[in-house]
């Protein structure tokens, strides 16, 4: 008995104490449990961990800015199909006539400087079409016009979707008023399947040549290909979109 009283005489620890001390493994002067668990999930560089739920995004790769539609696009969904299936009656938007691509081709005659112009109808095409053109090549031999088989006689470049819209509307809204004693394009050029076929006499009438550092003058045949059956088609198509034709 006397033992235990000994014993008892220097006051046992609250039992909170007890399991706080049997507990303490680390050493002195150890973090708080919430904190030493943030340390060990540190695994990646000084300057901080993202918040949990957002993925770490690469330096200088954000989102893809959204494409542009052009605006004969945005027209052509809108305005144009609405308008031809109340004038021919289809059935289905998918059977309303839609423009596929525009060509643009240009010839070089042949003679001593013929290879520099045509360096100039490929860079001026580029400038115009925003894409580089293709050179075209004889495909016989003609000995009165001075050519044979395999030579350079041309480009040509072939425009679709995005870049294609984009071309008809600076054709139509800027180039086309901008030619000499303009009375509008023929109405009747037209090739029996809805495919319209127009000039341009000169490459300056375009505002991305400029006529004072142009070394020569070419000109350039545009070919606007459709999805029409009949000429009726192709031309309504086309005056929704603004094309001006000449009134007979």
């Amino acid at each position: 008995k006397e033992e235990k009283e000994e014993k008892k005489e220097g006051g046992a620890p609250p039992a909170g104490e007890k399991l706080a001390k049997e507990g303490k493994k680390t050493k002195e002067g150890a973090p708080p449990a919430g904190e030493k668990r943030a340390k060990e999930g540190k695994k990646t560089k000084e300057g901080g961990a993202p918040p949990a739920g957002e993925k770490p995004e690469k330096e200088g790769k954000g989102k893809p800015p959204a494409p542009v539609v052009p605006r004969l696009l945005r027209r052509y969904r809108d305005e144009v199909v609405p308008k031809m299936i109340q004038r021919f009656g289809y059935s289905s938007v998918q059977a309303v006539p839609k423009i596929t691509k525009i060509v643009i081709n240009s010839g070089v005659s042949r003679g001593e400087d013929s290879e520099k112009r045509l360096a100039t109808v490929l860079k001026d095409m580029t400038l115009i079409a925003g894409q580089r053109p293709v050179p075209t090549k004889a495909k016989r031999s003609v000995a009165g016009f001075r050519v044979r088989e395999g030579d350079r006689v041309g480009a040509k470049v072939t425009l679709r979707r995005a870049r294609m819209y984009e071309f008809l509307d600076r054709t139509i809204a800027v180039a086309i008023p901008r030619v000499r004693d303009f009375r509008g394009l023929d109405p009747d050029a037209f090739d029996g399947c809805g495919n319209y076929n127009f000039g341009v006499s000169e490459q300056t009438v375009f505002p991305e040549v400029d006529i004072d550092t142009a070394e020569h003058f070419f000109g350039m045949d545009i070919t606007i290909v459709t999805t029409a059956q009949t000429n009726e088609e192709g031309r309504a198509l086309l005056e929704f979109f603004g094309v001006p034709f000449r009134q007979n």
